[in-house]
């Protein structure tokens, strides 16, 4: 069984890798399924079978990034907020130099072929809508709140937004041409200056 998924992890691999080389050359608009599929050496209903769309190929972490938030306020401490989990989490995952943050010189290429690609715009919409909607679901089950309670959606709008502003601060500064260190000080900046009122302002409307 080993054996098995660590195959099926090398072909998701080859198959996300092949797909960035090919968007990075070509452009993700003018890259087929099927040319990805070649350069990986795998058929073309393998390649669906691991990624549905090809969106799904560019976006090859998206369920880590979806459930990030959420998984900040499972994990939190006893007695910490929600706001300073989230915080604490984005801190971490920056210290680590997270891929998922495309804080790196490499990233620039990541970064620009969204903002050619008005499919990945959408994408990158929709996972920051189901981002939110798993952190709602999180706090909403932390609290024991009703299902019509606004309250952990206000939260969640609220800690998604300044999460998502983070990432955009980030994305501005790798295109710019930024130097690594440097965004990641700003970065560092900004989530401390900018979870601090939230920190502060949402812990009592969880309570």
């Amino acid at each position: 069984m080993a054996l098995r998924e660590e195959k099926k992890r090398a072909t998701r691999t080859a198959l996300a890798d092949a797909a960035m080389a090919l968007f990075a050359e070509k452009g993700f608009d003018k890259v087929t399924v099927a040319e990805v599929a070649r350069a990986a050496n795998v058929s073309v209903n393998t390649a669906f079978n691991y990624f549905p769309t090809k969106e799904d190929l560019f976006f090859d972490r998206q369920d880590e990034v979806v459930d990030r938030l959420a998984a900040a306020v499972r994990d939190r401490e006893p007695g910490e907020s929600a706001a300073a989990a989230v915080r604490r989490s984005f801190l971490d995952r920056v210290g680590r130099d997270d891929p998922t943050l495309g804080l790196a010189p490499a990233a620039t290429t990541f970064w620009q072929l969204i903002d050619d690609s008005p499919a990945l715009q959408a994408r990158l919409r929709r996972l920051g809508e189901q981002t939110e909607n798993a952190l709602a679901e999180a706090l909403a089950e932390a609290a024991g709140a009703e299902t019509d309670d606004p309250v952990p959606r206000l939260v969640a709008a609220a800690l998604a937004g300044l999460d998502r502003a983070l990432h955009a601060e980030i994305r501005r500064a790798v295109l710019a041409g930024t130097a690594p260190e440097t965004v990641r000080a700003m970065a560092i900046r900004a989530a401390t200056d900018g979870f601090d009122a939230a920190v502060t302002g949402l812990a009592d409307s969880e309570r």
